[in-house]
């Protein structure tokens, strides 16, 4: 069966996601946004277009009549208003949101709901979830789970060492906002920046630290099952000092606006970036202290004849490998899922799934 899927925001990710589709026998789609200029570059890719307000819920619930499912690749605030315009117009719903306050929005909209809600979809929170609910169920007693995520440029040049590789709003609300976590058996929020830690993979070092979103509703399923559960963002080393100063010494965090407008100026976008993946987990198999690793190392690759990022891949593939499982019907057609819902191996076999095997998903002890 062919969906019709209607992708809201233009942007990379946005982009990323339409040009996937397109490439499918199984979907039609079509990108929307407010900006002219920026549909104006998207047909030039050679995708269809359409003109929409997103803050306006009654005209926006009207354009997406006609479409299966909505993908929302726009800015969270934005959340509320396009999950409600596709309950009115009967299409499905998935979004990419790390935004606690949007996901909870979205989880009212979803009862007693015709069709499914699905947020949290991408990479973190959405494929990292997965991949733990995957790494979680392979033990008997789950001690901890650990995911540990970094979208980063290959060639680090300032000091921050760090380039824009996706949505900066969504950027400072991790680095902002209070964090989930699964502290010795509590559910509890931890400060950003804090809980630092030194991470090697391949020769290279790293840093991790907290940040707000990554986990999803993983806490809330892992609650009276884990002691200890937490999700930090992987930087290369300084990163942090460096945040600390502009949010906290600095007074940024209460400017996000002006946080913003630096950024934006000051951090040139890139595509030559890796996204790394590392989860952890430790417990009790058959009676024997057991700990297991999922890693995954993706890279920026050449699609439909352009140059993507590791990032805008890896998001557009988390999204999309979750909207072909409900096409097919592996996952409920109603409803509020969680991505820990998502069958990891049936992930992976999807048209777009695949894309996370080629940045080489290595599981000790489990098979994908």
């Amino acid at each position: 069966m062919q969906w019709n899927i209607c992708v809201i925001g233009a942007g990379k990710i946005g982009q990323m996601i339409a040009t996937l589709l397109k490439t499918s026998k199984n979907y039609t789609v079509t990108l929307a946004d407010h900006d002219l200029a920026a549909l104006a570059v998207v047909k030039k890719m050679g995708l269809p277009t359409k003109q929409i307000d997103a803050s306006d819920a009654s005209g926006l619930a009207g354009a997406l009549k006609g479409f299966d499912a909505v993908i929302s690749a726009a800015p969270f605030f934005l959340t509320p208003t396009i999950a409600q315009a596709a309950k009115t117009a009967g299409a499905h719903y998935f979004d990419l949101t790390e935004d606690v306050a949007a996901t909870n929005a979205v989880r009212a909209l979803a009862q007693g709901a015709e069709t499914a809600f699905v947020p949290q979809c991408g990479l973190a929170p959405g494929f990292v979830g997965i991949a733990g609910a995957a790494l979680a169920a392979e033990f008997d007693e789950l001690d901890s789970l650990h995911m540990r995520v970094g979208a980063l440029p290959l060639y680090p040049t300032n000091a921050l060492k760090y380039n824009l590789t996706w949505s900066t709003d969504g950027l400072i609300n991790e680095y902002c906002n209070p964090c989930d976590a699964i502290v010795n058996g509590e559910r509890v929020k931890t400060a950003p920046l804090e809980d630092y830690e030194l991470l090697g993979h391949d020769g290279v070092e790293y840093e991790c630290f907290n940040t707000s979103g990554g986990l999803g509703t993983l806490p809330e399923t892992l609650a009276g099952r884990a002691r200890d559960v937490s999700y930090r963002s992987i930087r290369y080393p300084g990163h942090c000092d460096i945040l600390k100063l502009l949010l906290n010494d600095l007074g940024l965090e209460r400017r996000r606006d002006l946080l913003k407008e630096i950024f934006e100026s000051a951090l040139p976008r890139t595509d030559q970036d890796v996204v790394l993946v590392y989860c952890t987990a430790k417990g009790r198999k058959n009676g024997e202290l057991r700990e297991q690793s999922l890693i995954n190392k993706t890279y920026s690759s050449m699609i439909d004849g352009q140059i993507w990022g590791a990032i805008q891949t890896t998001t557009a593939a988390g999204v999309l490998g979750v909207v072909d499982l409900m096409r097919t019907g592996a996952l409920p057609a109603k409803g509020f899922i969680r991505q820990e819902q998502v069958n990891l191996a049936d992930f992976l076999t999807t048209e777009f799934g695949r894309l996370y095997r080629a940045g080489d998903v290595t599981q000790r002890n489990i098979a994908a």
